[in-house]
């Protein structure tokens, strides 16, 4: 396979620019509707309990609507629609299959090198009955993450429609020219937000149902609740080099989950 040939509706240099200069780019639509009707159907039938994957990653939503009101460390509660992120999505075949995709590492490549490992792979859900909750200002690295460098790319695939008033992803574009706001990483503080004009500056970043973005982890970023009455899932995939290591001490420190090994022997076989 030749995973230089980029079939998406943009040039892929055009897509890597800009990344490069914004923190973001549009790649196109390139999850067809049966792909995403398949991927619907499975977060859901994993939220509802109907596939199960032990050790995967649940984080129920808030009723009201409030980042601060999230609880931590429950894990699955029982079915539901109303989850607000689940985590872990390489242990299912079918979420692994797409994560994987030969564009992803035409672009993971460029972006990131030849050797890939994956950080973390998540469904965001922004459930229908409540509007999901909000997701303030944040960047996502820094030493919460614990790694010895930070990732710098992230694929988001919308498995719905993300408009305007549907939760869709807002970003301060540029912002990830400048590192980390603060050495955690994590949530922007507020007088930075105020000093840069966060708010004034916002940019809403709508998408179709099977359109892909890129996302620099240092790129400051949100997305607000829905309005729509329609549920906003979609599926973000962190990758990284896979020299990257994790850094802590008071639990085994992570291994992370190899991508594209067939892709990247021969990426390599090809250029010695």
């Amino acid at each position: 396979m030749n995973t230089d040939v980029f079939d998406g509706p943009r040039p892929l240099a055009d897509v890597l620019a800009d990344y490069r200069a914004n923190g973001w780019a549009r790649v196109g639509r390139l999850c067809s509707e049966p792909e995403l009707e398949a991927l619907r159907a499975r977060i859901d039938a994993i939220m509802m309990g109907e596939i199960v994957y032990p050790g995967m990653f649940f984080q129920r939503d808030t009723d009201n609507g409030s980042y601060d009101d999230l609880s931590f460390g429950k894990g699955y509660e029982g079915p539901t629609l109303r989850y607000r992120k689940v985590e872990k999505l390489e242990m299912d075949p079918l979420f692994l299959r797409w994560i994987e995709d030969p564009r992803f590492y035409a672009i993971a490549r460029e972006a990131v090198g030849p050797e890939l490992t994956l950080y973390r792979a998540l469904v965001f859900n922004k459930a229908a009955e409540t509007g999901g909750s909000y997701l303030p200002w944040h960047q996502d690295g820094g030493r919460f993450w614990g790694l010895d460098r930070d990732p710098t790319l992230q694929i988001w695939t919308a498995l719905d429609d993300a408009p305007e008033n549907g939760g869709c992803i807002e970003v301060l574009p540029g912002s990830h020219l400048r590192g980390l706001a603060t050495p955690l990483g994590g949530v922007v503080p507020k007088h930075l937000l105020e000093e840069h004009r966060a708010e004034e500056r916002a940019l809403r970043i709508p998408a179709r149902a099977g359109e892909v973005l890129l996302i620099h982890n240092m790129l400051w970023h949100r997305s607000v609740r829905s309005t729509t009455g329609k549920p906003r899932r979609a599926l973000t995939a962190c990758y990284m080099d896979a020299a990257t290591r994790c850094l802590r001490t008071k639990r085994t420190p992570r291994v992370f989950f190899p991508l594209f090994r067939d892709l990247s022997l021969t990426s390599a076989r090809e250029t010695t």
